[in-house]
């Protein structure tokens, strides 16, 4: 189906961040056919939705939650986000347990958000690989919802592995365990591929030489260590998640020791060191400041934080991380923007910065021609009224939610 969306207040989140107070956008095959400002005349074929005195916006993308790894509502059965029977399990994949019926997922077109990387969660020093994918798929095949996949490698520092492990009197079960555990396995991936570079030069030794006797055996696959070896190549990037700021500080250092690719998750105290973050040039997947743990990491949690390190030049995206229902996502936002950051900043911390933090900003993050017709009409601007209803949400180019 084709669809010309007519009449609306047009909030495209492009490089210019274009407003068109009253435009027709038309849907064509999935993609965005065209934006054009007023009134047209709508090709043949075009089913036409009046969006007159709403708002359209681009699908809110999380950056960073376990969406369909933890289906709260059927408790453990659904819980499949932590492979906790190894401080580094590098091998294990999101892809292999989401769950494209997860209610999470359909709660989360409610709220706008149309795409999310989910993936393990924190109980593991390092995790495994997150995946990037689409909230709907109308025959509900996660092959189908799949954007990117691996996306990142998910690792973590902070109270979670050493509390996981310490109980079992196992390393880690203390940050300086923890860091250590990292390091080794990187070098372990480093050594691995030493191994195998050793291994394809005495082949081709032998074979220019004719000596096919001399053929070495060929060195045993690792799976952990090749999904490291991803991060190493920055095929992927790595997502640390981290809360104080001497756990920032230990993330950066160790992605700089291995020359990584560095995403921080939550980045609670970013706060206090904000200028540090910004010379060092990462990214910041911020939030939920709406948790409230009896954890002493969570302790200067604060609605402040994203202003503070966007003030200092950080690139942020706000996220979820599954503490919050994401039929009410827009809360997050809102919030931050109640606190210090610019509304169209906090429009951008969950389209456009999201999209090219995690490396998906040719395809979504903003409404232009030829990108994903991802896209969500509003009552009002979600992020200026708390109050606005999502009317219809588009992903793919097809209605994935609609108001009754």
């Amino acid at each position: 189906m084709n669809y010309a969306i007519k009449n609306g207040k047009i909030f495209t989140v492009d490089k210019n961040e274009t407003v068109i107070e009253k435009g027709t956008i038309l849907i064509k095959n999935g993609i965005i056919d065209g934006i054009v400002e007023g009134d047209i005349p709508v090709p043949e074929g075009y089913e036409v939705i009046n969006a007159d005195g709403m708002c359209v916006l681009p699908g809110f993308i999380d950056t960073h939650t376990h969406q369909g790894l933890f289906d709260g509502s059927v408790g453990w059965a659904g819980f499949d986000g932590n492979e906790m029977t190894d401080p580094t399990t590098a091998y294990v994949r999101a892809l292999d347990a989401i769950n494209p019926e997860d209610p999470g997922l359909e709660e989360a077109r409610v709220g706008g958000v149309t795409t999310i990387q989910t993936g393990p969660g924190s109980g593991n020093v390092i995790g495994g690989t997150d995946t990037i994918i689409k909230t709907f798929s109308k025959n509900k095949i996660l092959d189908e919802m799949i954007v990117k996949t691996p996306s990142s490698m998910k690792a973590a520092l902070g109270e979670n592995p050493k509390r996981v492990y310490g109980t079992d009197k196992k390393q880690p079960s203390t940050r300086m365990g923890t860091a250590a555990i990292f390091r080794k396995a990187f070098v372990d991936a480093q050594n691995y591929v030493d191994k195998w570079k050793e291994y394809e030069k005495k082949k081709k030794q032998a074979e220019d030489k004719k000596e096919l006797d001399k053929v070495p055996s060929k060195p045993e696959r690792d799976l952990g260590k090749e999904a490291l070896v991803k991060v190493l190549n920055k095929e992927i990037p790595l997502n640390f998640h981290c809360h104080q700021a001497n756990d920032i500080q230990t993330a950066i250092r160790l992605s700089e020791e291995f020359d990584i690719d560095l995403m921080l998750i939550h980045a609670t105290e970013g706060h206090k060191i904000a200028d540090y973050i910004a010379k060092k040039g990462v990214g910041v997947s911020v939030g939920p400041s709406l948790v409230g743990f009896e954890k002493v990491e969570l302790r200067n949690i604060s609605f402040e934080t994203p202003a503070i390190l966007w003030k200092a030049g950080v690139k942020i995206s706000i996220q979820s991380d599954s503490f919050t229902r994401l039929k009410h996502f827009q809360v997050l936002p809102c919030m931050a923007i109640k606190y210090g950051l610019p509304i169209n900043e906090a429009l951008k911390a969950v389209t456009i910065n999201a999209a090219e933090m995690i490396g998906i900003s040719d395809r979504l993050g903003s409404l232009e021609k030829g990108k994903d017709a991802d896209l969500v009409i509003w009552s009002k601007h979600p992020l200026e009224d708390f109050y606005a209803e999502n009317q219809v949400t588009f992903i793919n180019g097809e209605i994935a939610y609609k108001k009754e």
